[in-house]
């Protein structure tokens, strides 16, 4: 076991009993399939900002920003997207560039993307300008074992009740080091507000911190009650600012963030706004079927959440290792 899950583990409660089995996720880049939902109709259809709908395969975000970027002869600070999409997978997102001039890109001009709709607008695309994401999922070789009446019934409950709105792991990095760095980075008491990669390590820590009282609260039960001084259940995302968390939140927050208390401390030095952010995620549209012992998931989901949080209710999924071309 890595230092980081020894020091900031991340086995979060569960909501509902762990079901038995287990699946593949991700096998192949098309077992996941991730749609951007954006209102087009925001478009000026004039302006200095060439927006493009892409879809990529098996590409980061941020390395088409900045092909993108080269492709235009323009800085990366110029491009403008919504939010971080998965690289294993094949995703659909907006990009904005700042380009006066006429636009023109050949099919084949960044490897792995498709560019399916040009359109011009006044304004850079910033993050979380879109509603939410779609998910078409497949989760390949659900294990014998598991009888597909406990799924559909698990499927359902979720459906109808939710799931914790936890970050995915994948927000604190590989085995868990980018909370090992925002450990290091919060203990050494700045003073000011770190940007570029100290900043996704601090986005890292803000969502522990979340994410430890989102797990208490499900232990307790209560993730998706309202408790005194809340008006729907939600966590802090620390920083600045007094907390609204009352009585007996405040109470049950504070005792359940005792051991960090160094790193809130910290935060709230970095500029940062202190911040709610809702415990119940819903996902809508929530479809499934059945292919031999592959199981078919389709689902909406609002920004900043994640899908992940939704499978780790279902079934145990484990991502294979890309398999090597001999």
């Amino acid at each position: 076991m890595s230092q980081a899950k020894l020091e900031f583990p991340l086995n979060f409660a569960h909501a509902y009993k762990i079901l038995s089995g287990s699946a593949e996720l991700k096998t192949e880049p098309d077992d996941f399939v991730v749609v951007e939902a954006f209102d087009e109709t925001s478009f000026s259809g004039v302006g200095e900002h060439v927006c493009l709908q892409i879809r990529k395969r098996e590409q980061n975000t941020r390395w088409i920003a900045a092909a993108l970027a080269e492709f235009a002869g323009v800085a990366e600070r110029d491009i403008g997207f919504c939010g971080m999409k998965d690289r294993r997978a094949v995703t659909t997102q907006w990009f904005s560039v700042a380009y006066v001039g006429e636009w023109s890109m050949p099919p084949l001009a960044i490897p792995g993307c498709e560019v399916l709709q040009v359109l011009r607008h006044q304004r850079k695309l910033r993050r979380g300008s879109h509603r939410g994401n779609h998910f078409v999922i497949r989760l390949r070789n659900v294990s014998a074992a598991m009888d597909n009446k406990s799924v559909d019934e698990r499927l359902a409950l979720i459906a109808k009740n939710g799931v914790p709105n936890y970050f995915g792991e994948q927000r604190f990095g590989i085995a868990g080091q980018n909370l090992l760095e925002a450990d290091r980075l919060l203990r050494r008491g700045r003073q000011r507000k770190m940007g570029g990669r100290q900043g996704i390590f601090l986005s890292a820590a803000r969502s522990y911190l979340f994410n430890t009282v989102l797990s208490e609260r499900v232990k307790q039960g209560s993730w998706a009650q309202v408790l005194e001084g809340e008006v729907i259940p939600q966590g802090p995302l620390w920083g600045r600012g007094r907390s609204s968390a009352r009585g007996e939140l405040a109470e049950l927050e504070n005792r359940v963030l005792a051991d960090l208390l160094p790193w809130c401390n910290a935060l709230e030095h970095l500029g940062l706004e202190q911040q709610r952010r809702d415990l119940l995620l819903r996902p809508s549209q929530l479809e499934w079927h059945w292919q031999g012992r592959d199981l078919y998931l389709s689902f909406a989901l609002p920004i900043g959440t994640y899908a992940t949080s939704v499978l780790r209710e279902l079934l145990e999924v484990d991502t294979p290792q890309p398999r090597l071309v001999l």
